[in-house]
């Protein structure tokens, strides 16, 4: 029985699957800047570094503004390490042509991903639980996915992922917008979508949730055992078939 589902974001919804840094280095190499992808995800964990630190991202800053800032930063750190030798304006001219184009990719997704959550809002409530930077209100009315009765950011409620009570939190949040009690509403009842095993699937497994692990292309080769998640699907358009059934 399922009651309530608590979404994941970030390479669930708006990547179907895919890790962030894939997406952007997709753009790295369709815009041609000559790097490996090995000094690539150095950067990028530079930038996500930076991120967490300092309040680069506003809450009013949509996602293109989130990934000019974020392509900035990775760029910045490319030159700063002598990676990539450009002028400062190519550099910011082909970093930006690098969130445009990751940008572009998202919207193509949420062609397939949007549908998708509007269907399930007609059945269940919805909560999300994201690791992200406290602008993600902004980013879901931009993107027009303002289905869901609750969000738990981690940069608002100052906790992150994979510590489960992040899920805790979204699940006492489900059962306040049902008007449910834990009785009423056990954490058996509710699943968790994500696209990370290690991040999402396991957090929400501990505290007892049903989980659909959304199985794609992740950061790094994850030992897994696939008998832990609920159920498993490769695309988010097969979420309804598998979850309305049930």
């Amino acid at each position: 029985m399922i009651q309530g589902i608590i979404f994941d974001y970030g390479g669930t919804i708006d990547t179907n699957a895919m890790h962030w840094s894939e997406v952007l280095w997709m753009g790295y190499e369709h815009v041609g800047i000559p790097i490996s992808k090995e000094d690539f995800r150095h950067s990028y964990v530079v930038a996500e570094r930076a991120l967490a630190k300092h309040p680069y991202i506003q809450p009013h800053h949509n996602f293109l503004d989130l990934l000019i800032i974020k392509c900035d930063l990775e760029t910045k750190d490319l030159v700063k390490r002598g990676i990539w030798k450009v002028d400062e304006t190519t550099r910011k001219n082909q970093s930006d042509a690098v969130a445009h184009y990751c940008y572009q990719h998202v919207l193509q997704i949420l062609q397939i991903s949007r549908p998708v959550i509007a269907q399930l809002a007609q059945h269940y409530p919805l909560v999300l639980v994201s690791n992200f930077y406290g602008n993600i209100e902004t980013i879901l009315k931009d993107f027009q996915l303002e289905y869901f009765q609750h969000i738990v950011e981690s940069a608002v409620v100052g906790v992150r992922k994979p510590d489960p009570q992040i899920f805790q939190l979204g699940v006492e949040a489900l059962r306040q917008v049902t008007g449910k009690t834990p009785e009423e509403l056990p954490a058996e009842d509710i699943i968790v979508v994500g696209d990370s095993y290690s991040k999402d699937i396991l957090p929400a497994t501990a505290i007892g949730c049903q989980t659909m692990w959304l199985k794609g292309l992740g950061w790094n080769e994850e030992k897994v055992d696939e008998s832990v998640p609920t159920y498993i699907i490769y695309n988010i358009k097969d979420l309804p078939a598998t979850i309305i059934q049930k």
